[in-house]
């Protein structure tokens, strides 16, 4: 067993969001990467593909996800499942406030973005 507190050089902000590590391969685990999400109201981040499933539990707020062409909201308590491999955007609900979430995946994941790169996801590693 192995208890992770949350620390600040395991987060990683970006212009739409911080996403801070919590139990991920290069903290010990060997399957799953979590980590909790802050997206401030009004913001939302890029289309992107995810090459895992991963799972959005929302705790505060609300969010907004299109996920291959549909668009669903979230509030806190509820949980949204995102299939691997299909274009996805998440973003804080209108009119909500900040959203935050805490996300799981198995390791290993990468996104690609609209232009084609491919990009780690260093808060999940």
């Amino acid at each position: 067993m192995k208890v992770i507190t949350p620390a600040p050089d395991r987060t990683v902000t970006t212009p739409n969001a911080s996403m801070e590590s919590l139990a991920t391969p290069s903290r010990g685990s060997t399957a799953l990467s979590t980590w909790r999400v802050r997206m401030d109201a009004g913001r939302s981040g890029p289309v992107h593909v995810i090459d895992r499933e991963q799972v959005w539990m929302v705790i505060s707020g609300s969010l907004t996800v299109t996920c291959d062409g549909r668009t669903e909201t979230a509030a806190a308590g509820q949980a949204v499942l995102l299939p691997s491999g299909v274009p996805r955007r998440l973003g804080a609900a209108e009119g909500t406030g900040a959203v935050e979430a805490l996300v799981a995946m198995e390791a290993g994941g990468s996104a690609v973005t609209e232009d084609g790169a491919r990009h780690a996801l260093p808060w999940a590693e």
